[in-house]
């Protein structure tokens, strides 16, 4: 009997459903929210309930106290911008590095060529990176216009303190650096402490900075990144006849919010226009004035990122591209 007990477990033993939390930044009622909402609902339904995510959105704090709870096991997934993912691989910095890459088709160019690379150095960590997202682009905002890299050093330019690297290169630039926190910028902005910022227009219109910084330079400062990862041991824990649809669903997902995000930059743009945003569109002169001033600052670019190996084979990619070789 006992012979037969055991080997009828198997059997009818149910598998014990997998629990993920995942943490994001992001409020609920944006793009991102409702893609990690969308992919919760997908696991759910793939897996019959045996995976199930549950989001916090914008509730787990900074995302360096993500980046911490994953590594304890308190959270199983994660979703980081490229700031958070620099915490864990410093080299996805390098995707935002100032005046770097200039448009949305480098970028397309340069994650072909080196988002397997990253992944596999997020995954070394000890994770497993399920998608990749935009956060669209960063931009210059002020209260008086900006062209010119000149122009923005006759102003205080706002900057959140945990953007060490990015705070070092503008520095080193020349700019006028004035260490502000994120929740603070509006009252920052409305005293004479800071008088421009550097921010996605997505973070501009729903904090309504541009009420004071009425004032938008159209040139593309950096590509704002993010992905959902997830620690490996979750990731293990799954059953693997679930893993091949549960990685399509996400890639869909993926491909869709590219999407939306660029068209929900595009219409926050026109809306903040409506409201009294000005774009300051810069001629093509203009625009080779900032690529020099970059060019000028490439050493300290150079030494600012650990990996320069790294650092140079996205910088070939992009010189070869712009010589049409590519």
């Amino acid at each position: 009997m006992l012979a037969l007990i055991l080997l009828a477990g198997p059997v009818f033993a149910a598998e014990r459903a997998v629990i993920i939390k995942m943490a994001s930044v992001v409020p609920e009622n944006t793009p991102w929210g409702q893609f990690l909402n969308r992919i919760a609902a997908e696991w759910k339904r793939i897996t019959n309930g045996q995976v199930e995510v549950i989001v916090y959105h914008g509730t787990a704090g900074k995302e360096s106290d993500i980046v911490q709870k994953l590594n304890v096991g308190q959270l199983q997934a994660g979703v980081l911008s490229t700031f958070g993912l620099t915490e864990i691989t410093p080299e996805v910095m390098t995707l935002s590095c100032p005046l770097f890459i200039r448009d949305d088709d480098e970028l397309d160019l340069v994650l072909d060529d080196v988002k397997a690379e990253l992944e596999n150095r997020i995954n070394s960590k000890g994770f497993y990176t399920l998608a990749w997202s935009r956060v669209g682009w960063i931009k210059f905002f002020s209260k008086a216009p900006i062209f010119t890299p000149n122009d923005l050093r006759k102003q205080k330019l706002g900057t959140n303190v945990d953007y060490d690297k990015l705070n070092h290169i503008f520095k080193s630039m020349g700019f006028q650096m004035v260490p502000a926190a994120q929740d603070d910028l509006l009252i920052a902005l409305n005293s004479p402490m800071v008088d421009a910022i550097y921010q996605s227009p997505i973070a501009v219109g729903g904090a309504q900075l541009f009420g004071v910084a009425k004032n938008m330079a159209s040139i593309n400062v950096a590509p704002f990144m993010g992905a959902i990862i997830l620690n490996r041991r979750t990731w293990n824990s799954i059953p693997d006849r679930y893993k091949p649809r549960l990685i399509e669903a996400a890639k869909k997902e993926e491909m869709e919010l590219d999407r939306v995000v660029r068209k929900f930059e595009e219409d926050m743009i026109k809306t903040m226009g409506t409201y009294g945003l000005t774009v300051n569109w810069l001629s093509p002169a203009q625009e080779q004035v900032w690529y020099d001033e970059i060019e000028k600052a490439m050493p300290v670019l150079m030494g600012t990122f650990s990996d320069r190996v790294f650092f140079t084979r996205i910088q070939n990619i992009l010189n070869e591209h712009r010589a049409g070789r590519r």
